[in-house]
């Protein structure tokens, strides 16, 4: 694999959705697409890795949205940017991850509703596709740095090609701070 396939070409930074802080010790960033089943498995995966790690990890989600194969993740991904433009992306992220079965626009507004947005207003936004370019972003920056399938993780930057099973994804972590 070539140096630029194997390092995040877009750096960790602000306009990032993370939990923990980017001066953490690790940064795990995610690629991935809401309506893929192995992103599916890998979510409570990384909800225990986020308590085991504590404040030694920067957690990020980046949008990969594989819509050839997966019908609504483009507008899962979508819903997911709207909702964070109201400061809500991890309700609505965990929203999503948690009804993997059921992405279509009715449910999806029917997580708006539960994690307290205005559902007229989330649902106009999503009609509009004004996340889109943000959803485009993500993915470019992906593609960038060699993503072809999801779940993608980089840490602190760089592509882990292993499992993403709770033991060799915690041995990855670790080594990393070395």
């Amino acid at each position: 694999m070539s140096e630029t396939a194997g390092t995040l070409s877009l750096k960790a930074g602000e306009r990032d959705h993370m939990q923990g802080l980017l001066g953490a010790a690790i940064t795990l960033v995610e690629y991935g697409d809401y309506e893929c089943p192995y992103c599916g498995q890998a979510y409570p995966i990384l909800k225990e890795l986020q308590q085991l790690m504590g404040d030694r990890l920067c957690f990020i989600f980046r949008n990969f949205p594989l819509a050839q194969m997966h019908p609504h993740a483009q507008i899962a991904a979508e819903a997911a940017e709207v909702a964070g433009a109201h400061d809500k992306f991890w309700e609505m992220h965990d929203m999503l991850y948690e009804n993997q079965k059921a992405l279509g626009m009715g449910h999806l507004k029917q997580y708006a509703d539960k994690i307290g947005l205005d559902g007229a207003s989330f649902a106009q936004e999503l009609q509009e596709h004004t996340a889109e370019g943000r959803v485009h972003e993500d993915f470019l920056s992906g593609v960038r740095s060699g993503v072809n399938g999801t779940p993608a993780f980089f840490i602190n930057g760089v592509r882990h090609d292993g499992s993403y099973d709770l033991q060799v994804l915690r041995a990855a972590l670790e080594r990393s701070l070395d």
